[in-house]
C-alpha cells in the first residue's frame, strides 16, 4: 500500500492533532442526486471566531495521508478553515493506484467536493464565498473541475443542485486528468503546480491545458519545476520508482512512476499557493 511510503504513520499524527485540539473528525453527505453518501472528513481552524475563509483539501488515488494533513495545519497557521476530505473510507476503499486496483464511478469524487464546499457553507465561522479548492494528483483532476465551466454544467444536467456562489479559486498540484480538459475552460482562477520530469502526470499535458484555456480568456496559469518528479511536496518520500501503479503514460497503462521529494520546489510551491489564495479568498 503506497499510504506506507508517504510521510509518517497517519493514526499517530492524527491522533496527536485532535488531541491537541488542532483537527475535528467530521462529516456531511455529498450532494449525489439519488443516494447521498456520508463523508468523513477532519477539520482545522484558526482561532477566533471568524468567519475565516477556507479550502477543501483533496487527496490522490493513494488516500489520506500525513502530508495532507500537514497542508491543512499549515492552511490553519495562516487563517483558514482547512477540510480534508477522505473519499475512499466511505467507499471501502485503502487506495486506487495500483493496476489491480478498483474502478471509480468518475462523479464519486466531484460530488464529494460540492458536498464539501455545501457543509462549509452552513458553518459560521467560514465566509461561503471565500472558499477553495485544492488537489494532489488524482484528487487534482477534482479540484480543476470544480471550477471548469463544463464540468459544472455537466453536473446540473445530472440533477446536482450547485451550492452558489461556488468555489472561488483552485489549485492542482501535480493534477492528473489535464489532457480531459484541453478543450475546457476554467471560470475562475485555477493554479497548477508540476514536475517537468513528472512521468505518472505529465506537465506537457498541464502546460497545454492552461494555454489552451487562457487563450479562451480563463485566469489560469501554471509552475513547472525542471527535473522534479511526482510527490514532489511530500517531505519523507524517498527518490525511486513506485513498480505497481497504474500509468497511462506507460506501455499498456502499466506500470510504475518516478516519484521524490524536492525541497526547493516544495518550498516554492507552498509560496505559490500562499500567494494565490491570499488573492483570490482573502480580503
Amino acid at each position: 500500500m503506497l499510504k506506507t511510503k508517504v510521510g509518517r504513520p497517519l493514526g499517530g499524527l492524527l491522533a496527536a492533532l485532535i488531541l491537541s485540539g488542532c483537527a475535528a473528525q467530521v462529516s456531511f453527505l455529498n450532494v449525489a442526486p439519488n443516494a447521498p453518501v456520508r463523508t468523513p472528513a477532519t477539520l482545522y481552524r484558526p482561532a477566533g471566531a471568524g468567519p475565516f475563509p477556507a479550502v477543501v483539501l483533496m487527496h490522490g488515488c493513494e488516500g489520506i495521508t500525513a502530508s495532507l494533513h500537514a497542508w491543512a495545519g499549515w492552511f490553519s497557521e495562516r487563517g483558514y478553515v482547512a477540510l480534508v476530505v477522505d473519499s475512499w473510507v466511505p467507499r471501502g476503499l485503502t487506495e486506487i493506484c495500483s493496476k489491480e486496483g478498483p474502478e471509480i464511478d468518475r462523479f464519486w469524487r466531484f460530488d464529494d467536493a460540492m458536498g464539501a464546499l455545501r457543509y462549509l457553507q452552513s458553518r459560521g465561522d467560514v465566509d461561503p464565498a471565500r472558499i477553495g479548492a485544492i488537489g494532489w494528483s488524482n484528487g487534482g483532476v477534482y479540484a480543476m473541475a470544480v471550477v471548469n465551466g463544463p464540468s459544472l454544467e455537466r453536473a446540473v444536467k445530472r440533477g446536482l443542485t450547485l451550492p452558489q456562489p461556488g468555489y472561488a479559486a483552485a489549485v492542482g498540484i501535480y493534477p492528473g486528468g489535464c489532457f480531459s480538459l484541453v478543450e475546457e475552460r476554467v471560470v475562475k482562477p485555477l493554479l497548477v503546480l508540476i514536475g517537468e520530469a513528472d512521468d505518472w502526470t505529465l506537465a506537457s499535458e498541464c502546460v497545454q491545458m492552461v494555454k489552451a484555456m487562457r487563450a479562451r480568456g480563463a485566469d489560469a496559469s501554471i509552475v513547472t519545476y525542471p527535473g522534479v518528479y511526482h510527490y514532489f511536496d511530500v517531505e519523507r518520500q524517498r527518490p525511486g520508482v513506485l513498480p505497481n501503479v497504474e500509468n497511462r503514460n506507460r506501455p499498456g497503462g502499466c506500470c510504475g512512476a518516478t516519484v521524490g521529494y524536492n525541497a526547493a520546489a516544495a518550498a516554492n510551491a507552498r509560496r505559490q499557493v500562499e500567494e494565490f489564495f491570499a488573492r483570490h479568498l482573502k480580503p
